[in-house]
Parts: C-alpha cells; structure tokens; sequence
C-alpha cells in the first residue's frame, strides 16, 4: 500500500492558531493563488511555505536596497577619482544587486500550484537561478582576473586616494552586510540558490578591498601594488565560487545530508507496527523536503491498520525531519523465510488478468 502524506492532514491534526481570524487567511490565501500553493495544503504547511518564500524576496529586495546605494556612492567617488579599479567594483556591486531578479523570479516561480505536467510544482526553478548566480561569480572572477593582468602590464596612476579608499571600505562593507544577510536567510529557509547569492556578494567585498590595497601601495609609490593584489583577489573569488558551484551542483543530484536521512530512518523504525524500514529516500525541492521510504508491516494487518501505521509514521517523520512538505510511504507486509509473498500475488494476477483488464479497487491507492 502506497500512503501519500504532507498535504492532507485532518483538521484535529492542525495546531492550535492565535492572531488574525481563519476569514483573514482564507481571504489572503484566495488572493495569493496566481502564485500560491496548492488549495489543498494544510494551513499550517502553507503558512510555513509562503513564509520562507516571503523571507527569501525580503532578503533579496532589502540586499538590493543596500547594494544600490553601496554603487551609487561608489559612482560618484568614481567621478571625481577617474579611479577604473572602483569603475570596475562599481559595476560589480551592480551586477550583484541584479541578481536578484532571477533569484526573485525563482521564489515566485516555486509559490505557484503544482500542475498536471509539474506535479512537484516549480520550487526547483531556484536550482536554475543558482546556476545563473554561479556564472555570474565565475564572469566577476573573469573580470577581476582581467583588469588585474591589464594593470600590471599597463600600471597607472589613482587620483584623489582618500575618497578611493573610502569608497572601497563601504563597497566591502555594503557587500559583507549582505552576505551575512543572505546567508542567513538561506540556510535558515533552505535555499541553496540564496546562500550562492550571498557568497557571491562576499566574493565582491573581496574585491572592494583590492582596491583599498591597492590604493594604499599607490599611496606608497608602488604602481603594482593595485595589480598583484587584484591578482591574488581573483584567487578568493575562485574559491567562493567553488564553494557555490559545489552547493548548487549538490542540490541539482538531489544530494541531502547523511544526517538527516539516518534521522528519518530511526524515527520511523520507533513508529509501533514498523518492523523494517527500507529504501528511504529525501530530495529538495526548491527549499522544502519530500520523503519516500517502504515500510515492513505485519502481514496480518487490514488495510485500515496499515494506513494507521503509515499515517502515524508521516506524523513522526514531519516533526524529526526540518522543512519536510511532504511524505510518500509504501507499506510491505513482512514475510517469512521461504515465504515469496509479492513474487506469488504478482504471478497470479498477471495469470488471473491476462487479456483483461484489472478491476479497479475504488481507492486509486494499492
């Protein structure tokens, strides 16, 4: 028996609710379906669904507030030094706080109802904005890796040091305050593509203090100071994005952490009248998880008792696993040694049901 669980607990189940009246949420719910979940979600599953989604556009609009002010200021030092180094750290400020447009997209993108062609719905759309974050870290890369070659054949000198070196500390400043920010946020909600973006905003800061280096060696008459150190900048930004593109690429193979399966195993073998636990599986699916495991059950249980066990093993497995959706749980009646109960049962039906076809049960479930 295959027990299918995460989405349709029963209204006893539901915790208790204080704050806005159950109106309230039925109505923003109802206005929020173009990018909502499925109707059918519990109240407390989709609360908790729109909330991370909510905590990952807020950590996005709020980083690129920051950020575009970190650019502007930059701009207008920019203007008055003729500094290309800070030209080029203002471009990059900018194109980090872009990228939150594909980011954003994502999140909006994973709060719309599953359909008939994406039955898991759209959450791994923020897998394809964590590639398009990865590239943009491997280009910043390619670019600070450029203009540090291009100054150190071609040194030249920096105007107006102070506010250079100024502008530098608050465009590393600017982007560490985001990266934390994101960071954050992202592990807290479970988005891969989130902490990316914020590697990637540290990977900026990086580059931030180049410059400052760099314009305290020129402060010192060193003209290669600003190069060497641009060179060696390129080298921790190469591994940010190491560190991202190996995050990205582990959520892209459905990778989960060993813990967390271990965790899921021992607690649904404490569920009473699980005898054997097999094939347990966990993936991500935007910043959420879905379970699929088989359960050993005693042969002798109705079908009622069986669903029983298996709803209770849902209920466990959704307080011991963070940030689960949704659980699909198989039941297998235990045999005994010599006992060849499945190879039997599928042999006689496809005997019993040759050349017709097999009726069906009512349930949709088997």
């Amino acid at each position: 028996m295959t027990h299918e669980h995460g989405d349709h607990r029963s209204q006893q189940q539901r915790p208790h609710r204080s704050g806005p009246p159950t109106w309230w949420h039925d109505l923003r719910h109802r206005l929020g379906h173009l990018f909502g979940p499925h109707p059918h979600d519990t109240v407390d599953r989709v609360d908790t669904a729109l909330e991370s989604s909510r905590a990952g556009l807020r950590a996005l609009w709020i980083s690129l507030a920051v950020l575009g002010v970190t650019a502007g200021l930059q701009a207008l030092v920019v203007t008055w030094s003729g500094s290309v180094a800070l030209l080029g750290d203002t471009l990059h400020n900018v194109a980090d706080a872009l990228t939150a447009v594909p980011l954003g997209i994502a999140f909006l993108l994973g709060r719309r109802a599953a359909t008939r062609a994406y039955t898991y719905g759209y959450g791994r759309a923020e897998d394809l904005a964590g590639i398009a974050i990865v590239a943009t870290i491997a280009g910043s890369a390619a670019f600070a890796g450029y203009e540090a070659v291009r100054r150190l054949l071609d040194p030249q000198d920096v105007r107006h040091l102070p506010y250079v070196a100024a502008a530098a500390l608050i465009g590393f400043l600017g982007n560490e305050l985001v990266a934390r920010y994101r960071v954050a946020v992202g592990r807290r909600i479970g988005s891969a593509a989130l902490v990316a973006d914020g590697l990637h905003a540290r990977a900026d800061g990086f580059t931030s203090l180049a410059v400052l280096l760099g314009a305290g060696g020129a402060a010192l008459g060193w003209r290669w100071a600003d190069p060497v150190v641009g060179l060696l900048i390129t080298l921790a930004i190469l591994l940010v994005l190491k560190d991202a593109a190996r995050e990205v690429y582990r959520r892209l193979m459905d990778a989960v952490d060993p813990g967390l399966v271990d965790r899921a195993e021992a607690t649904l073998l404490a569920v009473p009248g699980v005898r054997q636990v097999t094939a347990v599986r966990l993936r991500w699916i935007g910043h959420r998880l879905h379970a699929e495991a088989t359960l050993v059950v005693d042969a002798e249980l109705t079908l009622l008792q069986a669903h029983e066990v298996a709803a209770d093993a849902e209920h466990q497995l959704s307080h011991a696993v963070p940030r689960l959706g949704g659980a699909t749980l198989h039941t297998d009646p235990a045999s005994h040694p010599g006992d060849h109960h499945h190879a039997e049962l599928s042999h006689r039906r496809r005997g019993s049901t040759e050349g017709r076809p097999v009726p069906s049960t009512g349930s949709g479930r088997s």
